[in-house]
C-alpha cells in the first residue's frame, strides 16, 4: 500500500468510484484550490483503494484542527488496515501543520468507523448530535 496526497483533478477524479456520488471536475478544482484542503489517496496495486479527506478549521479560541471530513476504502481493500493507516497518515500532516487536535462526527450505529478511528488513538468525546440544513440538488459550487 501507497499513500499519496492527491495534488491533480486527475488524481481526484481517478478515485471516483471511493465517493459517495461521481466527482465533477470543477468541485475537484475547487477543492485543491482550497487553502486547508487535502486528500490522501492509498493506492494498491496501483489503483486507489481508499481515501481520507480533511480540511483545517480555525477558530479565535480554539487555534487550528483538522477535521476528518470522509474516509472511504472500496469493499474488496476493507479489513486490511488502510482505513486506519489513512487516519494516521492524516493525523500526521495535523501534528505537522501545527495543529492542535484532530476531531471526526460518527454516526453512533457506524461500529466499522468507531472502531478503525479508535484503533488509530482516537478517544469518545462524548455524545454529539448532528443537524444539517438541505438545500436540495446538490451544490452547483
Amino acid at each position: 500500500m501507497d499513500i499519496r496526497r492527491a495534488t491533480t483533478v486527475t488524481e481526484l477524479l481517478a478515485a471516483g468510484h471511493l465517493y459517495d456520488a461521481p466527482p465533477r471536475e470543477e468541485r475537484a478544482a475547487r477543492f485543491l484550490a482550497a487553502d486547508g484542503h487535502l486528500m490522501l489517496i492509498a493506492y494498491v496495486d496501483g489503483v486507489p483503494a481508499g481515501f481520507v479527506s480533511g480540511i483545517e478549521m480555525l477558530h479565535p479560541d480554539k487555534g487550528t484542527e483538522m477535521c476528518l471530513y470522509e474516509l472511504g476504502v472500496d469493499e474488496p481493500f476493507r479489513r486490511r488496515g488502510i482505513g486506519r493507516a489513512l487516519t494516521l497518515a492524516l493525523v500526521d500532516i495535523a501534528r505537522e501543520r501545527g495543529c492542535c487536535g484532530q476531531w471526526v462526527g460518527v454516526e453512533e450505529d457506524n461500529e466499522a468507523a468507531l472502531a478503525t478511528y479508535r484503533s488509530a488513538g482516537a478517544g469518545d468525546d462524548g455524545g454529539v448530535r448532528m443537524l444539517a440544513w438541505e438545500f436540495g440538488g446538490g451544490a452547483s459550487r
